[in-house]
This record gives structure tokens, sequence and C-alpha cells, in this order.
């Protein structure tokens, strides 16, 4: 039984992925709810038909009171089989209609669509460029992806729990009581119409201090994945006290505005608990009437009394889940911030996967300043022909890592193109691109799995051979042997840590560079490819790295000049431009900027701030 309700939905449905969700609260929501609407149309059916019923008893036990009126005897003689009937109703139908109404919402609804708002959240943000996610926190990120789906679930549960039953349980109070009474109606409308104003009064404040509240949240979150991502250098620096004012201030940021929300609901019970008081004497009190003067019976009484004090009961529930509702509504919100801001880097519509055959790299005319007026790039032309090796070479902010990004198309150019066998890479899809791309960044984070994933992170279809053939290439087998975990896990099967903080810089990047050489990429760009390595395991890593670029065009970033030295060509950077080229000898010969880096290096390592 629960896994056919569960099942109602498949979350993981195929659905048409949109560069652009919608931006408006409700169109998102109708978007990503579109294959739980038959279940939706059920369950509130279900919802209407349980306050029907509920509001039913409640009619029948004013009639039970009315019956008593006669003897025993005579009450079981007339009316036996109809309280008979009636008690098999309650023990059997009402109980049936709650529990397929409680499937309904706990096991076909809840589950599925905080997994469907997750994971198509996930897959959209995922499509994202990485200049997207370098203008924001991963934290801040991933809370909204977190939080976002459970409110989502709660305001739909609310929809349906709660608004839906008590609308359909208030209009057949208004018929319970106008058919006992039309003058019955009178309080509990007057009562109604100033519920509402204190119903728009809360919802008109709690969407915008929830949505605040949710920002505040995210904040932290943003601020303390920032500490906690970056503890090595907090505790380096020994700066705990500093990250915890920086946090401070955005955990009291989120204490205000909770308190603010927390006001509204404040404000909003004391004035309900007066307005159900006013709701009681009202209709009780004018039933009372009614029966003195003879215009009611004593059924009529106990069945508006009843009522009255049920509805009391209700108030207090259905303005927390309408203002729960709308709090949710108000994180869904604020959640789209994130989740619903469209992809901006796009394959084109007609893009083919790349054709490489021979390998060659064409830069024409290439500018890019990342929407300023200076840095990054400026008029770069440059041909690097079929099995190549370029060594790029240059101060800090002279270009060289803008056009390792272009290349791998992390952004779109501004000026110019970049052709590949002459394909201009923003004509070809993303990922065919850098699937023929091998790249070891100085930065060498791995991920938060076992080594095993993250060397076949290159090739995943490689078999175990493949894998550790590619690590002892990179000088890693003997060292990844040698590992276990937390958990127990030894060797290949080692977890890492997050960002591969369980390892040393150079057994990460070893691992970095197995997983490059399993990859087997016909272009290779290698940026301070071994700046984490010590001397010794440099030698040898180097006699890999030669063998790598055997047949590959290759583009090796390094401020560590004896890394490059052998390369076909050298080209030196400085403001945005190539400003020298040739081989190791020749720019020496120049007496340029390459021999004055050259002069001033220790050990073959280039000083990127050294002066002209």
């Amino acid at each position: 039984m629960f896994r056919y309700f569960e099942n109602l939905v498949d979350p993981f449905v195929a659905y048409e992925e949109v560069d652009a969700p919608p931006t408006r609260l409700w169109p998102f929501m109708l978007d990503y709810t579109r294959p739980f609407y038959r279940v939706f149309l059920w369950t509130g059916l279900i919802s209407v038909v349980v306050a029907a019923v509920e509001v039913g008893l409640i009619y029948y036990m004013g009639r039970v009171v009315d019956l008593l009126s006669g003897t025993p005897s005579e009450v079981w003689q007339a009316h036996g089989t109809e309280l008979m009937l009636m008690a098999a109703f309650v023990l059997l139908l009402r109980p049936l209609l709650h529990v397929v109404d409680v499937l309904l919402l706990n096991n076909a609804i809840l589950p599925n669509i905080g997994t469907i708002f997750r994971w198509r959240a996930h897959k959209h943000v995922l499509r994202q460029s990485v200049g997207w996610f370098e203008n924001d926190f991963a934290g801040r990120i991933a809370n909204r992806i977190m939080q976002t789906p459970p409110a989502a679930g709660e305001a739909v549960f609310q929809v349906f729990d709660a608004i839906s039953f008590s609308l359909a349980y208030l209009v057949g109070a208004g018929i319970l009581l106008m058919a006992a009474d039309p003058r019955l109606l009178l309080p509990l409308v007057i009562w109604f119409a100033l519920y509402a104003l204190l119903v728009r009064w809360a919802v008109l404040r709690v969407g915008p201090a929830s949505k605040a509240a949710s920002d505040a949240r995210s904040a932290v979150t943003g601020r303390v994945v920032d500490s906690y991502t970056n503890i090595h250098s907090v505790k380096m620096f020994a700066h705990d006290s500093q990250e915890l004012d920086y946090a401070r201030e955005a955990i009291e940021d989120t204490r205000r505005t909770f308190q603010i929300e927390m006001r509204i609901f404040t404000v909003m019970d004391a004035v309900l608990v007066t307005l159900n008081g006013m709701l009681i004497v009202g209709v009780v009190g004018l039933a009372l009437g009614l029966w003195v003067q003879g215009s009611a019976s004593v059924g009529v009484v106990a069945a508006a009394t009843a009522l009255t004090l049920r509805l009391n009961s209700m108030t207090g529930w259905i303005m927390w889940a309408l203002t729960s509702f709308f709090r949710q509504l108000g994180i869904v919100a604020e959640g789209m911030e994130t989740i619903a801001q469209p992809i901006e880097l796009l394959d084109r519509t007609e893009a083919e996967p790349l054709r490489l055959e021979k390998g060659q790299i064409d830069i024409c005319d290439l500018s890019h300043h990342y929407g300023r007026e200076t840095g990054g790039l400026d008029h770069i032309n440059l041909t690097i022909k079929p099995g190549e090796k370029i060594g790029l070479i240059g101060r800090s902010g002279a270009g060289k890592s803008t056009l390792v990004k272009l290349l791998l198309r992390f952004y779109d150019v501004e000026q110019g193109a970049i052709l590949i066998d002459g394909q201009d890479i923003s004509g070809v899809t993303q990922d065919s691109l850098r699937s023929h791309i091998g790249m070891v960044q100085q930065d060498s984070a791995l991920l938060h799995r076992s080594v095993r994933a993250n060397i076949l992170y290159g090739r995943p279809g490689a078999t175990e051979g493949q894998m550790i053939d590619a690590a002892k290439q990179a000088e890693a087998h003997e060292f990844i042997l040698d590992l276990q975990d937390p958990k127990g896990r030894t060797g290949y099967d080692a977890h890492v840590g997050e960002r591969g903080v369980k390892l040393s810089g150079g057994q990460r990047q070893r691992i970095t560079l197995a997983r490059v050489i399993l990859k087997d990429a016909p272009i290779l760009l290698l940026d301070e490819a071994t700046s984490a390595l010590d001397s010794e395991v440099e030698a040898s890593i180097q006699e890999t790295l030669y063998g790598m670029m055997q047949g590959k065009t290759v583009i090796a970033i390094a401020h560590r000049l004896s890394t490059i030295a052998q390369m076909d060509r050298i080209l030196v950077m400085d403001g945005g431009r190539i400003v020298e080229q040739g081989g190791h000898s020749d720019l020496l010969a120049q007496g340029g900027l390459y021999a004055q880096f050259w002069a001033r290096q220790s050990g073959g390592f280039l000083n990127p701030e050294a002066a002209e």
C-alpha cells in the first residue's frame, strides 16, 4: 500500500529543461509541480470530503440530542438501525477516508515534491558557468538548494491539510447553521469578515518578513561555510575571534529578522483569541435566545455550540497554517534568487560536438576584460600548431589564467574568437570541447570521495588496471596503498576529505596528474602542474609530464622557468598582451622581459611581482 502511493509520482521523470525558469513565484511553483497535478486533484477532493464528514458528524450529534427526547425503548425501536449504520460509518468508512487523505499527503506528495524541487534545482544550478559560481558563496548556494524544497513541500502540504479542509469546513458550517436557522449565520459571517482582515494583515507581513529571515539564514550559512572551508588560513593566522565577529554580525541579523517575524505571530494570536470569543458568544448566545423563544431545538443549540467550539480550536491552526504557507513561500522566493537564475553561458541551438583531428589552436584578435575596461586580455593573436608545446609566463594578472579559462569556455569571449581545428569553440557543445582538453591546475582540489573515484573522474569507463597504471605514472601508487581514512577504508577506497584535505599538497597534485593521465585528452593545459611537489618528486614527475605531452598540443603556465625551458615556444605575457615569444635561448639572447625574469629567478623560479 505504501509503495503504491509513494510511486504515484516519479520525481525524476523526464521534463523539458529551460534555460530561463519562471522568475515569478506562482509560475515557478506551477512549473515544478506539474507532475503532481492529478494527485493534487484527488487530494483536494478527498480533503473536501473529509471536511464535509466532520461537519456532518456535528450535525448528527445535534440530531442525536433531539432524538433523546423520547424514551430509550422508543428511540431504539424507531432509530436503532440508523444509529447502528452511523456507528459503522464512523468506525469503518470515516477512518478509510482519513487514511487515504493522509497517504496522499504524507506518502504521495511530501517525499516526492521535496525530491523534485531539489533534483531539478541542483540540475539547473550545475548548468551554470564557472563565473556564476565565482560570484557567490558556495555555502549560500547549497543552503538555498537545501531549504527551498522542504519549504515548497510544506506550502503544498498546508494547501491540502489546512486551507482546503478549513474552507470546506467553513462552508459546511455555514450551511449547517443556515439550515437550523438563517439568523445563526449572521455572527459567523461577521466573524469571518473580521478573521479575513486579520489573515490579510498577517499574510502581507509574514511573506516579506520570512524572506528577510531566510536571506539572513543563508548569509549565516555562507559565512560559516567560508570559515570552515578556509580553516587552515583561520588557524594559521590565529583569527578565530575575527571569524567569530564576522559570523556574529550575520547571526545577529538573523535574530533581528526572526524577532520581527515572531512579533507578527504574537499580535495575530492576541487578536485571534478576541475574535474567537466573539464567535462563541455570538453563535451560542443567539442559539440560546432562539431556544428560549421556541424557535430552535436543544439539538440545534448543541450542534451550534459544538460547531463554534470546533471552529475556535481550528482557527489558531488555520491561521498558523496560512501564515506558515506564506512564510514557506517567502523561503521559496528567496531560494528562487539562486535556482531560477537563467543560464547565461549556453550552447548554441545549432551547436555540434567538436571534431578534433589535429589539435591546432588559432586565437584571433582575442580581447576579454570581464566586463571592465582594463585587465584580462587585449587583442591576442596566436596560432599553436598541432602537437606544439607552448610555455606561458608572465607576472600575476598578465592574463595567463584568463586565456586558459577562455580556451575551456568557462566564459564567452567579449571580442575575437578561439578556433580548434578551424571550429569556433563558441559554436560547439561545451561538454565535447572540455572532453578533448586535459588540465592540471595549481589548486589541486579533489572531490570528497575515494581515491579511486577521483582518478576515474578523468575517464569513468576505465578499467582498474588502466587506473592503477595512471597512478603509477603519476608517482602516486605507492603512497595510495598506504592510505587509510577514519572509517577504516584503505588504499584506493580511502576517502580524501573535503577538497582532499587529508592529503598533502604533493599527494593531491599527483592524484590530479593521474586523473589527467587517465583522461588522455589530445590538448593538455598545465597551470603550475608541479608547484606543490618537492624537488625530488618533481624531477621524476617531469619525465611523466614530458611523456604525457607526446603527440599532444600543450599550453603550460609556470613561474618556475626551468619547467618550461624545453618547450617548443615560450610566450611572455604582460598587460594582457603577448610581448615576447620564441625558444628559451632566443628569448635570453633578446635581453627582454624573459631574460630579466630568468636573471632574477632563484632556482629557476619566477618572482611574479618582479618590476620591469
